[in-house]
């Protein structure tokens, strides 16, 4: 079983993946931590040094080595979709959640956070309700499975997932 945990930034992806995996018994792998693995440096430096573009290389380059193992749960990052190949890859998937989250709630999860470097200035609200523009559709066009997390437990939210995937329902839900 190959799941993908896809969504904007602060949707609870990592959160959901890792309890999502040892629930099912999976490997659990994260994209940004995984990057951070391989490379020995935080995401923030490789935006630094490489730009979005060069951390964008190492994702497709991250995911692609995950996609061709067997049994885990990949949380990926927020902007992975964008990637064409990341999007091909993530279509091999027997499950792809999409994991929604209110502006709101966005907004709130990543207030004092600095270890985002796409939002790392003053404007967030901003900048978050551009990058949800931009990626929503993708999101979408790619995943079996649609939850919105919003006030929602996360072990709710894993029952629900679990619910669904033993149901084999590939359809979208809304709860």
């Amino acid at each position: 079983m190959r799941i993908f945990i896809v969504g904007p930034m602060a949707s609870g992806k990592t959160t959901i993946g890792a309890q999502l995996a040892k629930s099912l018994q999976l490997d659990f792998f994260d994209s940004d931590q995984e990057i951070e693995i391989s490379t020995g440096v935080n995401i923030n430096w490789i935006f630094e040094k490489e730009g979005e573009k060069g951390f964008r290389k190492r994702e497709v380059k991250i995911i692609d080595v995950i996609t061709k193992r067997n049994n885990f749960v990949l949380s990926t990052g927020g902007g992975s979709i964008l990637m064409k190949k990341n999007r091909i890859n993530i279509k091999k998937g027997d499950h792809i959640i999409y994991l929604k989250i209110s502006l709101n709630n966005q907004l709130k999860r990543t207030m004092h956070d600095k270890t985002r470097p796409l939002i790392n200035l003053e404007d967030k609200k901003t900048r978050l309700k551009n990058l949800q523009k931009i990626r929503a559709s993708f999101y979408k066009e790619i995943s079996t499975m649609e939850i919105n997390q919003d006030g929602r437990s996360s072990s709710h939210i894993i029952k629900e997932i679990i619910s669904n995937i033993h149901e084999g329902q590939h359809g979208l839900s809304e709860n």
